[in-house]
């Protein structure tokens, strides 16, 4: 559980320093509130992770609605200042392709293990 708010608490914050660093494109970080992009449009869901520990986040989504665009890391202030075992954020870019209603699911875990400290479902109105 500490872990968890550790990591919610580096989000809030790496998402607040590099909030410009997106551009114009709109960045959620709360599974609970729906997305509505227009057709050919781009958004960025952004979620607090600590890759030093081997977590991150895997994505599923339906490749025929929306397509992932770019995948990328941030860390956080203090990763940057060396602090050891120091958070940061992971930027998932997506693009819509063709209108409907779908999901994107974000599972918090080791790539080895099966047990999931966090699971976030987006849900995507493409209009």
């Amino acid at each position: 559980m500490k872990r968890l708010l550790m990591l919610v608490t580096v989000t809030l914050v790496a998402i607040s320093l590099v909030a410009g660093c997106v551009g114009e494109v709109k960045t959620y970080t709360d599974s609970g509130q729906a997305i509505t992009i227009g057709v050919d449009q781009e958004f960025v869901i952004a979620l607090g992770s600590n890759p030093t520990t081997g977590y991150g986040w895997q994505k599923s989504q339906d490749e025929n609605m929306l397509r992932l665009v770019e995948k990328k890391y941030k860390p956080g202030e203090e990763a940057e200042e060396g602090a050891v075992g120091a958070g940061g954020v992971e930027y998932f870019r997506f693009k819509a392709l063709k209108t409907g209603k779908t999901e994107i699911t974000l599972v918090y875990k080791r790539p080895w293990e099966e047990e999931i400290l966090a699971q976030k479902v987006f849900i995507v109105n493409i209009k």
